[in-house]
């Protein structure tokens, strides 16, 4: 199977990296600036180019992986595409490539970080395709990566998008904040790592409303006039912690 890598970001880094391991032939990585290309395409034995006119004509896969504003713009420019041509994008729209004639959705539910290994036997992919056929052999090329496979069409994966930023982009920003606060009081970070592993494996075998634990759940109300007090001084984090509050009290 031959695959052109277009992107050299986390996603496509990672989904390069797992598709050549598991035996496919990475002939091209394209990225706007060939420095970036080339980084790729030296681990993974592939051709760097950073024009797409030079788009090789003949691959099985042209995996679209850059940011979702740019996906339309490159998909313009690739001309004369005869294989199955997807994006990466949990947030766009299948047809935004319906310009080709085989096209869908190769989405990886998952964090990605070019410095932080990633093992794709546990990360779900999220196919979409325009015919039948194509579904079939984007589900043959998953089968390389991981078990975890689901037809999922746009809007409910936007949807699972959303849910995505919850779990994943908004949490980790709260950890964050958690961080800022302890800094700002000379305490370590270090001291919150064993809890916000428990709350992770938690929710691995219980939904998340039937372990909520802590001050706002229990409506303990004068803790929560004592957090409050605690963060006046930073009234956006004092504003996050009431809303946070309010929003667990009324899923009880």
């Amino acid at each position: 199977m031959k695959i052109v890598c277009i992107g050299s970001g986390n996603v496509a880094t990672h989904m390069a990296k797992a598709f050549e391991e598991n035996g496919a032939d990475i002939v091209q990585v394209w990225s706007r600036e060939l420095v970036n290309a080339q980084a790729l395409a030296n681990e993974i034995g592939a051709q760097a180019i950073s024009d797409l006119k030079l788009v090789d004509k003949y691959a099985d896969l042209y995996l679209i992986a850059v940011k979702d504003d740019a996906i339309a713009k490159v998909a313009k420019e690739l001309k004369e595409i005869n294989g199955i041509v997807v994006h990466t994008s949990g947030a766009t729209d299948m047809e935004v490539l319906a310009g080709f004639k085989n096209y869908g959705v190769f989405y990886p539910l998952q964090t990605f970080s070019k410095q932080q290994p990633i093992d794709f036997i546990h990360v779900p992919l999220c196919l979409e395709a325009n015919t039948e056929e194509n579904m079939s052999a984007l589900q043959l090329m998953a089968m390389k990566l991981t078990p975890l496979i689901y037809e999922v069409e746009t809007k409910k994966r936007e949807v699972l998008h959303v849910a995505g930023v919850f779990a994943n982009n908004f949490v980790n920003h709260l950890y964050q904040l958690s961080h800022q606060i302890l800094k700002k009081n000379d305490l370590d970070f270090e001291l919150l790592r064993p809890l916000i592993m428990e709350t992770a494996v938690k929710v691995q075998d219980a939904l998340p409303e039937d372990v909520q634990t802590g001050p706002a759940v229990r409506n303990d109300k004068k803790t929560i006039l004592k957090h409050e007090e605690l963060l006046k001084r930073t009234p956006h984090l004092q504003e996050i912690y009431k809303n946070l509050s309010n929003s667990i009290k009324k899923s009880k």
